[in-house]
């Protein structure tokens, strides 16, 4: 029986395959650039594997899922609907509540992780997640993330996240952000975020830019003189 293709081939040189390849011993992670990266319990290692590209709008509140430094340091420099990367973090450590506007889902791969959801009622309900179980969070969800592994506190372990989209925007709740102002945590004087790498090396982040929201309040500032 003959078979007609229907997707078109496209034949790819290795020298193009191996810019699609990411080596975990060399993918650089951030540990700055999002409203709550220095709030005391929420501190993460956020790695962009795949395609993550800012926000095309980065306005106040708005940010990347990865933070600001890594939405501009993929490891796999793509646009095809997806988006891929890693958080490490050790026990106790998890984000704040927050929202995406495209699905996230978790996958564990080390550790024991805790995704946590508002339901219907404003409750916070929860599963938690062994190595390679998986949970999908529909686009609009109010969810967080903690490593809650028993074991030494200065041991990390890794979650995989997947998000959709090719610039996807994520949001702390008005709650967070309350809390993350009430603690001076919103201000343009924060410490610079630093670029980690897998094996803990540590340098200097890409300049850090005013934040949004310093962004804003300057803008306004000029229209009313």
């Amino acid at each position: 029986m003959k078979f007609t293709e229907q997707i078109p081939r496209k034949p790819v040189s290795k020298k193009e395959m191996m810019k699609r390849v990411a080596r975990f011993s060399q993918i650089k992670g951030s540990d700055g650039g999002l409203p709550d990266s220095y709030m005391p319990g929420a501190e993460r290692i956020l790695y962009n594997v795949i395609g993550f590209q800012p926000p095309e709008t980065e306005d106040e509140g708005v940010v990347s899922p990865v933070g600001e430094a890594a939405a501009r340091m993929a490891a796999v420099k793509i646009s095809e609907g997806f988006n891929l990367g890693y958080c490490r973090a050790l026990p106790g450590k998890g984000p704040m509540m927050h929202n995406h506007d495209t699905n996230e889902t978790f996958i564990g791969i080390t550790g024991l992780w805790r995704a946590s959801w508002e339901n219907e009622q404003g409750k916070v309900e929860h599963v938690d997640l062994k190595p390679l179980d998986v949970i999908s969070f529909p686009p609009g969800a109010i969810r967080r993330f903690e490593n809650v592994t028993k074991g030494p506190a200065d041991e990390y372990s890794i979650l995989m996240f997947v998000i959709a989209g090719d610039a996807p925007g994520a949001e702390f709740t008005a709650e967070a952000m309350e809390q993350l102002d009430a603690a001076g945590l919103l201000g343009d004087d924060l410490p610079k975020a630093s670029v980690k790498s897998t094996r803990g090396k540590i340098t200097a982040a890409p300049k850090r830019r005013a934040s949004a929201r310093g962004k804003v309040q300057k803008k306004a500032a000029k229209k009313a003189n």
